[in-house]
């Protein structure tokens, strides 16, 4: 039996780096700064550099960090902000979890991320905050949604959990909107070993603001100046985040050889759509992400041949119990929901060899031909 092809291979970069990373989190011990030490703060520095922005604020999730930008911008009850409805869960939570509503946008058919041409009829009166998601690592349409923005007095909070260093016309990620919310989840492109995240911005006061509210609103300790929260990023963390920094670029280029390598394999498969890259931006990778019309089928007859894939995601958020009374733009968000029974990620990791993505894509070609297992 072959060796199995998993989604994500964290085991192989973390035995890479393990000695570094103990090195550090030795530091962490010595120091006995456990909760906001100096590996925190040299993270941020470091981060908001990677971002091309002047301020990083470590959290302790992207989650939280979508949430405390909202709270930051006083975004809340009667205000409604907009989102994809193909994204995570965890968007349109941070939106709840502000007393804001969600209004949920369609997806473009092509690089799957919010279709532009349907934003300015999603905006109300009430509605105060774009909230673009550059998914799977291809960034979300920046220039149009920051005009849009501008002419209806909008502020954008880029989700970019999924694009770090992504690009648009060598632009980074991070550095187009007010506030760009970033999860270091193990499985991210840059991922810690737990939970972490991050807000960066180019405005002092904004990133004072969500400073203050992760560490429970204290201007110092025992004096609460707001209503705050316990979303810091944790000094063990930011250590495992030090060391990885130094490699991220080299990941984000393997990621984007690995996809090179899948779109010479799979060119011309039959049923087989392969994911766009534009021109002008730096797609990541954090999925490679195709699209067959028999999607189930051929996720089965890959894991048959231990070839593990995953779906992102399997239905639009408006079919999920937290987002069922939420307004959907345009009704019933058409392209989301036909696309979320043909998307399928293969794997995907900058340790994938030639070899490996060669075998992915002969059993995607062999499963797609006319006289396969497929109907």
């Amino acid at each position: 039996m072959e060796t199995p092809i998993p989604l994500v291979d964290l085991k192989t970069q973390s035995a890479a780096i393990k000695q570094e990373v103990l090195e550090r989190i030795g530091d962490v011990i010595d120091s006995a700064g456990y909760i906001l030490g100096e590996q925190v703060s040299q993270f941020e520095q470091q981060f908001a550099q990677f971002c091309n922005a002047k301020h990083c604020v470590g959290l302790a999730n992207g989650t939280d960090a979508l949430h405390l930008a909202l709270r930051a911008l006083e975004i809340g009850p009667g205000d409604e902000v907009i989102t994809v409805g193909n994204s995570f869960a965890a968007t349109a939570l941070a939106i709840h979890y502000s007393g804001a509503t969600p209004i949920l946008v369609d997806c473009d058919e092509e690089d799957f991320n919010i279709d532009v041409n349907q934003l300015e009829s999603a905006i109300t009166e009430r509605t105060r905050a774009i909230i673009p998601v550059h998914l799977y690592g291809h960034p979300a349409p920046m220039p149009q949604i920051m005009e849009l923005a501008s002419r209806h007095n909008l502020r954008v909070i880029e989700d970019a959990a999924q694009a770090h260093g992504a690009e648009i016309d060598g632009k980074r990620i991070g550095s187009w909107g007010d506030v760009a919310c970033f999860s270091f989840y193990p499985g991210k492109n840059l991922g810690a070993f737990g939970d972490g995240g991050a807000a960066v911005t180019n405005d002092p006061v904004l990133a004072d603001k969500i400073e203050l509210l992760r560490s429970y609103g204290q201007v110092r300790k025992n004096v609460h100046d707001r209503l705050g929260f316990n979303c810091r990023l944790d000094t063990v963390q930011a250590a495992v985040l030090l060391t990885k920094m130094q490699y991220i670029e080299q990941w984000t280029e393997a990621r984007r050889q690995v996809a090179s390598w899948y779109r010479e394999a799979l060119a011309g498969a039959e049923g087989v759509t392969l994911p766009p890259e534009k021109p002008n931006c730096r797609h990541v990778y954090h999925l490679f992400v195709i699209r067959h019309p028999q999607r189930d089928e051929l996720l089965k007859f890959l894991a048959e041949r231990q070839i593990y894939c995953g779906i992102h995601y399997p239905h639009p958020l408006s079919e999920a119990q937290p987002f069922e009374d939420c307004a959907t733009v345009p009704l019933g968000l058409p392209v989301a929901t036909r696309l979320a029974s043909e998307i399928i990620s293969l794997p995907m990791y900058p340790e994938m060899t030639r070899q490996d993505v060669s075998r992915v894509a002969e059993a995607t070609k062999l499963a797609a031909q006319k006289d396969s297992i497929l109907p």
